[in-house]
């Protein structure tokens, strides 16, 4: 072990200028992927929702056509960085532009919330265009701070950037397809979705509203039980 260099796992380990606060937000803006990564696991786990299970597909496809086109175009990344590999298109880029975009269509296009109930109101029109251009200016930050970190060239990130916004594009018509002509429906009938419970529910309700409604109507019952059992003990100390 000691006359083996060690290496540094490139995955978290990114260059900022400790003297500039602005290097050093950056640096954190370049975890987002690995960020958004845990977020897509907690909430497949969490929820078995197979909508996400899908967003989550599309995204690694994404991460492995970027790892293709990178080693297809060969293209360095700035003279002024000393990082590893391939700089043509901004992986970083590319990622968030995927996900910003798949969930705008989600938001606009597929999303069909229900209607306003008593313990729930749904996201409205203008709130899920407020979040899917929040969405659009965020990615745009971590695309832009690839650029000021001197890990891509202005052209890399677009580059970047346009590939991410083709391919969610192209997955969201592509799971369009896969529920017209039933094969989803048919695959969450198998015996391994079944398994892992999974369902497709959040595109008429969001994740807050799955079991609210179950948890108001118990704490309203439970509330009626505890009345009429209050109402009985008066009526029998009045006897």
């Amino acid at each position: 072990m000691a006359d083996t260099a060690l290496a540094s796992l490139s995955l978290t380990h990114v260059h900022y200028n400790p003297d500039d606060p602005i290097s050093y937000f950056c640096a954190f803006l370049a975890l987002v992927p690995q960020g958004l990564c845990v977020v897509y696991a907690t909430l497949i786990w969490s929820t078995r929702e197979v909508e996400i299970l899908l967003l989550f597909t599309g995204q690694m496809l994404c991460e492995a056509l970027n790892f293709a086109l990178k080693r297809l175009l060969k293209e360095e990344r700035p003279k002024v960085m000393h990082g590893k590999g391939y700089g043509m298109p901004s992986s970083h880029a590319q990622f968030v532009a995927f996900f910003s975009v798949s969930l705008g269509l989600f938001l606009l296009g597929r999303h069909r919330p229900k209607g306003k109930s008593e313990s729930h109101t749904p996201l409205s029109l203008g709130s899920r265009i407020f979040l899917s251009g929040l969405a659009l200016v965020a990615a745009g930050t971590v695309a832009w701070s690839r650029i000021y970190l001197s890990y891509h060239t202005p052209k890399q990130v677009a580059v970047g950037l346009l590939a991410g916004s083709v391919i969610a594009v192209g997955w969201f018509l592509a799971v369009v397809a896969v529920r017209q002509i039933g094969l989803l429906e048919w695959a969450l009938e198998q015996p391994i979705l079944r398994l892992f419970r999974m369902r497709d529910l959040v595109v008429e309700e969001d994740l807050c509203q799955a079991g609210w409604e179950k948890w108001e109507t118990k704490r309203l019952e439970e509330r009626k039980t505890a009345s009429a059992r209050k109402t009985s003990t008066n009526e029998k100390k009045k006897r």
